[in-house]
């Protein structure tokens, strides 16, 4: 194992660490296990606390346009209060719980182009220090994957997925930004909208679907979005295609959400992101209208070809730590 990073304010000589997360994507909810490993430098250390931080690469609109930026979501304290002689390795090994509004990173093994790390956070003497900075894998919950496949069965296209800053009113969302999957009509809503932009906010009881169609306007009347939710048990057991085409159906149908965006829709706070700079180096995560990679069954969703840059924003987000 190749330790990634050596803690630079305790400079040459002071230990390294290393965090392995247990192979497999984790659930919204569940519990992200693995091995924080250390190994000791040119003297004894004593090792005060073992911080791991969740972070988020989230888009932010603001009067300037839009950008993009690291959000620390949550914090677990691992360990600490330990001595790390001259040289010695060490292991410590945590279960943590994910955040049950976590988002989703994947699809049937296929990336959706968002991107989450762990970052580790060592105190040391008085200081803190962080250390590596390792990709995490989220797949969906059991309803979450039903909703998806099932508008996969009913020839709506995968378009890209993003993580956008603010609250969506209305509703119990708990993180400080929600996930947007958008998907492509299919032909028989085609001539009714543009896009059809899915979000979930999972709790402990069940999964609040909330869906935002930006509808195509008229001769005689302008495009509009419309705002819909539903709430669906993590048990449920339905008949999916059928439920999620009467809402899909119920969406369309209806006039704009209470007359404004304001009234049921994303309630932005001031301040738009927390974290390092962003501007365009860091990237799109999905190139839309690219060649499609199947996702799931045949009849299922098709995504847009995903330009992977995990590796390059974490690589980014390390390089600012260093600076």
């Amino acid at each position: 194992m190749v330790f990634k990073r050596l803690l630079g304010s305790l400079g040459v000589g002071g230990p390294t660490v290393d965090t392995v997360l247990d192979p497999g994507p984790v659930r919204p909810g569940g519990s992200l296990t693995g091995q924080v490993r250390l190994r000791g430098g040119d003297a004894d250390f004593d090792i005060e606390q073992i911080t791991l931080e969740l972070v988020a690469r989230v888009e932010a609109e603001h009067e300037e346009g839009e950008s993009e930026g690291a959000v620390t979501f949550e914090r677990f304290t691992v360990g600490g209060a330990l001595r790390l002689a001259e040289g010695e390795e060490r292991s410590v090994a945590f279960s943590v719980p994910l955040p049950w509004e976590t988002p989703i990173t994947e699809l049937y093994g296929q990336p959706l182009g968002v991107v989450l790390g762990v970052r580790t956070e060592l105190s040391v003497a008085g200081a803190k220090d962080k250390g590596d900075l390792d990709p995490l894998t989220v797949g969906p919950l059991p309803v979450q994957e039903a909703v998806l496949e099932a508008l996969g069965q009913l020839d709506f296209g995968f378009r890209s997925a993003d993580l956008e800053y603010g609250r969506i009113a209305g509703t119990g969302q708990q993180l400080p930004f929600y996930q947007e999957i958008e998907i492509t009509p299919s032909p028989r809503y085609a001539h009714q909208v543009n896009e059809i932009e899915v979000t979930f906010l999972a709790n402990p009881a069940g999964v609040e679907v909330v869906l935002e169609a930006d509808k195509r306007g008229g001769l005689l009347s302008p495009g509009h979005d419309t705002l819909t939710r539903f709430t669906v048990g993590h048990h449920d057991s339905r008949d999916w295609n059928a439920e999620v085409d009467g809402w899909i159906r119920q969406l369309t149908e209806q006039r704009a959400a209470y007359g404004s965006q304001d009234a049921y829709g994303h309630a932005h706070d001031d301040h738009h992101h927390e974290g390092h700079g962003s501007g365009p180096g860091m990237g799109g995560a999905v190139a839309a209208g690219a060649a499609g990679l199947a996702v799931g069954v045949v009849g299922g969703m098709v995504a847009a070809e995903v330009v992977d840059e995990v590796g390059d924003f974490f690589e980014g987000e390390e390089e600012d730590e260093e600076g």
